[in-house]
């Protein structure tokens, strides 16, 4: 269960909602360039671009949730349960293993034009980086600010959408998504006018009646709808601290709170993570379930040219600020 939005104002903006009933250890790792990556096939890329995102680190090998390089190109990976299909690796294609999918892309390309080259040729292979590791089905929504796309491996091969909103979740792929969303063109920020009779007077007796009829549950399709809405009716100013507030409002509108939704294995999913992504600037903002003050690090020259990654643990103790003197 997650979200991702693109945003834009002065700025391109990315990032997600990572919405799971446990953490897996993620943390904010900066990926130097030239940083060489074993592929399962024995190959091994050396990434011409610096990158930054949350992920975990296993013998030295960032596992990424969602990133951006130093190109602006960003790139999350959501679940995608029971309609992800890979395969055993095939000759003259370019196999790939899932957890290899996003350094290998931000690592070697700064566009999606560019990229679009070669994504044909991928294969998304059935291989888990470890024995003990399932392999885990996933769906991934890239933009480069300018434009959005979303890959999808299905029984039926690698499927590449065009995705005009800029919003990505869960099931089902996201052909149903653009579909499913036509269902909604009459909800509205507007105050309403009554369309129900000429021969009924009809008034609202409060304000955001235009909305009725959005969804409010966290299903991936009311998600996608509601993240959408609020993505493209949203108003504020331009400054970096007005973006990155707004932006996470908007996530917030969509965010899973713990004990609402019980999993088949009496687990409660909650949003552990929410990320925005200054594409720009190369600047990761991100606040926790435990710890909603917003944190960032920073892309920048000194990380961009290390000589091996570089991570920052979560502060997961919430901080509040006292305006006055506490009492002991």
């Amino acid at each position: 269960m997650c979200t991702c939005i693109t945003f834009k104002t002065k700025d391109v903006y990315f990032g997600r909602n990572l919405d799971l009933e446990y953490t897996f250890g993620e943390k904010v790792v900066v990926t130097p360039r030239n940083y060489e990556f074993t592929l399962k096939n024995n190959k091994k890329i050396k990434v011409k671009y610096a990158m930054i995102g949350m992920g975990t680190v296993i013998d030295d090998y960032p596992l990424y949730a969602d990133t951006v390089n130093e190109k602006g190109l960003c790139m999350a990976g959501l679940y995608f349960p029971g309609n992800a299909v890979y395969f055993e690796e095939k000759e003259n294609a370019m196999n790939i293993a899932t957890f290899e999918l996003i350094p290998w892309c931000l690592g070697n390309f700064s566009s999606i034009a560019e990229l679009r080259k070669v994504l044909e040729k991928i294969n998304i292979t059935n291989q888990a980086f470890q024995g003990n590791m399932p392999v885990v089905d996933l769906h991934w929504m890239i933009s480069d600010g300018k434009e959005c796309i979303v890959l999808e491996q299905t029984k039926n091969g690698l499927q590449i959408y065009d995705n005009p909103y800029g919003v990505l979740t869960n099931n089902p792929p996201f052909n149903y998504h653009e579909i499913h969303i036509n269902n909604y063109m009459n909800v509205s920020a507007k105050f309403p006018n009554n369309t129900f009779s000429e021969e009924i007077s009809l008034k609202p007796y409060g304000q955001g009646m235009g909305m009725m009829g959005l969804p409010g549950d966290v299903t991936p399709t009311s998600r996608f709808v509601r993240a959408a809405f609020y993505k493209y009716n949203s108003i504020t100013d331009e400054d970096e601290e007005s973006s990155i507030s707004q932006f996470f409002h908007i996530l917030d509108s969509v965010s899973m709170i713990k004990g609402s939704v019980i999993t088949k294995e009496n687990h409660y999913d909650m949003t552990t993570y929410s990320s925005c992504i200054n594409a720009s600037k190369s600047i990761y903002y991100f606040k926790t379930y435990y710890n909603n003050q917003i944190q960032a690090v920073s892309l920048n020259e000194k990380n961009k040219n290390g000589n091996k990654l570089e991570i920052y643990e979560l502060p997961k103790k919430q901080h509040i600020q006292y305006l006055n003197e506490k009492e002991r």
